[in-house]
């Protein structure tokens, strides 16, 4: 007799979804985590100092917010606050004014210029009038979509490299930069085709919904996800790692949240070895080196509305940015790092005492990158904010490998669970046609390694459960 009907193997966002998509559907479930506490990246903690809460990897969440299925399951009842500042992203230039991308279209386009301003709102209008709807379509496998006239438009756009369609869109630096701090975030040099679907997705998102942080830290949305979890009566059992499938107790579907490469671990003698072979070739590309600082005061901006900003993408132009990731891409040694800076503690002042502050920073760089880029980190912030050094009180270095041991599925500091390449976007982690399957009937994936990707949306968590449900109808 089985003692739970589902058993679901880590319990970041996407096993927490898998797990509470089961429960609502009736089953029995029960989530094990190796960790002391639930949520994966979804962690926060006091560092150096008391009172100064820093986000161990996530911290500002747009997928979070505007996710097709976590929307659904009323987590501020159990908690959860979202906070925001007065724009999702800023972008300092050097010698003018930065740019701002807020939610209203109007304003984002008048920081851009007449021309790339009118190009801007042609290119993202069409996708925001059913922005919520195209969101649902991108944040699943492939299938036929429900928004279908935005999806051709976003298709159309997409299937190019954020490169040439920055460079043929628009003609001033500022659209250009903006653009190329959007699709940054594909951990992708910007040159790849496909890219430009990054640039386009997080602009979109920026439109629909004000970049939130999470009050409290990123560990509040662990912690409504278990609350709803353990509302729907299932169990987790934390500091329990598991070693092999085959010594899981009988049960009726397992879930993995883990890595293609502990897939393949775990599944010796229970999977066949030409699939963990397959498994083990997945590319997790380039590395992720973070920076937590607590502050004595706000990042001095030389443009000083780049402090209502949650996000700021430090890296100056277009030209500079895509340097820098075709750099961590190659493997080479970063010389000017395009940086992601959150300010969480601007919006949600539970984050530091007084006036004082947190922040963090961190930039792509080679897979497992062992060398320490502080000051470069450090450099890039000075050249956009002078002064900023004198407002360091203490710093953290979190590097490629410590991510990989604070988090096995942070491969190499790969945060984002895989390179989003051509040929791992849409079929991740391998070619086949139910891409949350194995070969043992009652084994399934849920990673960020599955459709759609990295980020707290737990979407992948939810098709990996509806997969596994459909199994049993």
């Amino acid at each position: 007799m089985t003692e739970f009907d589902a058993l679901v193997v880590g319990s970041g966002p996407n096993g927490l979804s898998a797990a509470i998509r089961l429960a609502e559907r009736g089953l029995s479930t029960c989530v094990i985590e190796r960790q002391s506490h639930a949520g994966g990246g979804l962690h926060s903690l006091e560092l150096d100092e008391p009172g100064f809460i820093h986000d161990e990897c996530s911290a500002i969440h747009p997928m979070g917010v505007l996710s097709p299925y976590l929307r659904t399951l009323d987590l501020h009842e159990h908690g959860l606050v979202w906070k925001t500042g007065q724009s999702s992203v800023a972008h300092p230039l050097d010698a003018r004014p930065a740019v701002i991308l807020k939610r209203d279209l109007e304003l984002t386009c008048e920081r851009l210029g007449i021309a790339d301003g009118r190009a801007w709102r042609g290119m993202f209008s069409p996708l925001i009038a059913d922005g919520q709807a195209l969101l649902e379509d991108l944040l699943a496998p492939l299938k036929f979509p429900r928004a279908l006239y935005a999806a051709l438009r976003f298709g159309w756009l997409a299937h190019r490299s954020a490169h040439g369609l920055l460079r043929s869109r628009f003609t001033d630096e500022p659209a250009r930069a903006l653009f190329a701090g959007l699709a940054g975030h594909s951990v992708l040099p910007l040159e790849f085709r496909l890219t430009a679907a990054f640039g386009l997705i997080f602009g979109l998102t920026a439109h629909l919904q004000d970049w939130p942080c999470a009050e409290g830290g990123s560990v509040a949305i662990a912690r409504a996800l278990l609350s709803k979890f353990k509302q729907l009566g299932g169990v987790v059992r934390l500091g329990n790692e598991v070693r092999s499938l085959a010594e899981l107790p009988p049960s009726r579907l397992i879930l993995l949240d883990v890595t293609p490469a502990s897939v393949a671990e775990l599944g010796q003698g229970v999977l066949p070895e030409r699939f963990c072979q397959r498994l083990r070739r997945y590319v997790y590309g380039p590395g992720t080196f973070k920076l937590d600082f607590t502050l004595s005061g706000p990042i001095p901006w030389s443009d000083p509305e780049v402090n209502g900003a949650s996000t700021v993408h430090v890296g100056g132009t277009h030209q500079e940015i895509a340097a820098s990731e075709r750099a961590a891409w190659r493997g080479d040694a970063p010389h000017a790092p395009y940086l992601i800076v959150c300010q969480q503690s601007e919006m949600d002042r539970t984050r530091a005492p007084g006036n004082l502050h947190t922040g963090y920073a961190y930039c792509h760089v080679p897979h497992g990158y062992p060398h320490d880029v502080s000051p470069l980190i450090e450099a890039q912030i000075e050249r956009f904010a002078p002064g900023f050094r004198d407002q360091i009180r203490t710093r953290r270095v979190t590097s490629p490998r410590d991510f990989h041991t604070l988090n096995p599925n942070f491969v190499g500091g790969a945060v984002t669970g895989g390179a989003a390449t051509w040929d791992q976007i849409f079929t991740r982690p391998l070619w086949q046609w139910r891409p949350y399957s194995t070969p043992h009937p009652r084994v399934f994936m849920c990673s960020a390694a599955t459709p759609p990707g990295g980020g707290v949306h737990g979407m992948c968590g939810y098709y990996a459960a509806e997969a596994a449900l459909a199994t049993l109808r």
